[in-house]
């Protein structure tokens, strides 16, 4: 894919407000005749330039889906050289999409990762494969995360990662200037967290990322994630030629993940040492002594750089994931107290109560306020606000035929923050999952993806972020940061605060 596909497949339009939708999205009558991918609206080439170049609109994407909506429609589309794409933000429309899916869905993000694996004749992973690839892995990895049992399972494991992150928030405190309690920078300890838990659960041993001194190589791994999502971003921002008129970007992104590369194949290596000392005279010996992910692809006989690629990206995957969802969820709990007091409530009763012969995932897992957060959490701020696919086959969404091999763009952020599925849509209100008001279309927050394109570590993420929050309010009151203003999403390729969020952590 080129550039300029890249590009188109992450940009959404400016806008103002539209006609009024009817009930039923896109359905003028029972007669109407389907359009073509001409007929759809967008703005013109000289508009879509301006607010990407010269209005700072690389970093606010997730807002022009909101207003690309408001001003065309639930469909529009848009250009970039002979390439079109469109955008779809209604959840009716999401819905009509992916139920059209074929056996191996085609997505066009991260078509610069897929690049760089070409030129560094490096193994896919499961976000980089696509087709045949891509299905054989997913087949593979699917059993070992995504039934509920397969990420309950490690539970003991990641239940020691959070205590070592409700220790190392104290030793934060008042690092400074500021309050005692302060703790400056949040996202980069959950990063720290995130990268810790996801790192025990691949690889069955600790990467030291809450201890006091972090490992030198532990650090440039954390450098190198936060970092390629920067130079991704740059990189779907520039056409093919001008690469070789600014080579920064690119060549910034490739350093980012050959550094994520060799810090993972560092620690495979030394995994495959030990299982095949551990195995000698034992092959069938019991898995759950070694109940790590890579222990299973070794025995699956997987090649070792087969192994080393879905290592790294999952390790990437990981981090993101829980660490801006796990920020913005006490961000949003320190400006509400009430509900902080009632999720602290639910959670210490429940605690209290739970035995030995009860897991602790599983007592987590049947709390409703606690879920109900972090669902309202992943609408408010999706990791991923917009995702794509490249249709198999002529599909029918809406008014309009979009043809086979066409970009479409999923408005995950618009349709997550629309009044008529979510009242007083930019306000934090986890109640509004717990049966308070009318349930919003299922398609319309989907933080986590649909069909055999959904994420593949959700139940783990979901697990990791019930633990930790479960932990720190037990431990702590969270509140926000005497006089500090709101704080904003914006977009690095996936969606962070547009600046550090610094909170107290006061001792229960």
């Amino acid at each position: 894919m080129t550039q300029a596909v890249k590009l188109a497949s992450r940009v959404f339009h400016r806008v103002r407000f539209p006609p009024q939708l009817d009930a039923s999205p896109g359905s003028r009558d029972s007669g109407s005749v389907p359009q073509s991918l001409s007929d759809i609206p967008g703005p013109s080439m000289p508009s879509f330039l301006t607010e990407l170049f010269c209005k700072g609109g690389l970093s606010r994407l997730h807002e022009l889906q909101v207003q690309g909506s408001a001003r065309y429609g639930p469909i529009w589309s848009a250009s970039f050289g002979t390439l079109r794409t469109v955008y779809v933000a209604h959840p009716a429309f999401v819905e009509q999409l992916l139920r059209q899916e074929g056996p191996c869905p085609e997505r066009c993000g991260f078509s610069s990762w897929a690049e760089h694996r070409r030129r560094s004749q490096r193994a896919c992973g499961l976000l980089t494969a696509e087709g045949g690839e891509w299905q054989r892995l997913r087949s593979l990895l699917g059993p070992l995360l995504l039934r509920p049992q397969a990420a309950s399972g490690y539970a003991g494991t990641l239940y020691d990662v959070v205590h070592d992150l409700v220790q190392r928030l104290r030793r934060q405190r008042g690092r400074g200037t500021g309050p005692p309690a302060l703790v400056r920078d949040v996202a980069g300890e959950f990063y720290k967290f995130g990268l810790e838990g996801i790192g025990a659960v691949l690889l069955g041993s600790r990467l030291g990322c809450l201890e006091a001194e972090v490992p030198p190589d532990t650090v440039t791994f954390i450098h190198a994630v936060g970092s390629v999502f920067v130079s991704t971003l740059l990189t779907m921002a520039m056409p093919d030629w001008m690469h070789r008129l600014v080579p920064g970007p690119w060549a910034r992104l490739c350093r980012d993940w050959d550094k994520m590369f060799d810090f993972a194949q560092q620690h495979v290596e030394l995994r495959e040492g030990e299982v095949a000392v551990r195995n000698q005279g034992r092959p069938e010996e019991n898995m759950s002594s070694r109940h790590h992910l890579t222990y299973f692809l070794f025995r699956e006989k997987l090649p070792i750089q087969s192994i080393v690629g879905n290592v790294t990206e999952l390790l990437l995957a990981g981090v993101d994931t829980v660490s801006n969802t796990l920020s913005w969820a006490l961000y949003e709990l320190s400006r509400h107290p009430e509900v902080q007091s009632a999720l602290h409530s639910e959670i210490t009763a429940a605690l209290a109560c739970a035995s030995c012969t009860h897991p602790h995932a599983t007592v987590l897992s049947q709390l409703p306020l606690l879920k109900a957060v972090i669902k309202e959490v992943l609408r408010l701020y999706p990791v991923v606000p917009g995702n794509s696919r490249v249709p198999d086959k002529d599909i029918h969404v809406g008014d309009y035929i979009i043809p086979q091999n066409t970009l479409v763009s999923l408005c995950h952020y618009a349709t997550s923050r629309d009044p008529a599925q979510f009242p007083e849509p930019n306000s934090f209100h986890p109640t509004r999952w717990l049966g308070e008001s009318p349930a919003p279309h299922p398609f319309a927050s989907l933080p986590f993806g649909f069909g055999k394109r959904s994420c593949m570590g959700r139940r783990l993420a979901e697990l990791e972020l019930q633990m930790a929050l479960a932990q720190i309010l037990t431990h702590f009151e969270v509140l926000p940061e005497p006089g500090a203003p709101p704080i904003r999403p914006m977009t690095r390729t996936v969606l962070v605060p547009e600046r550090s969020i610094n909170l107290q952590f006061i001792d229960r």
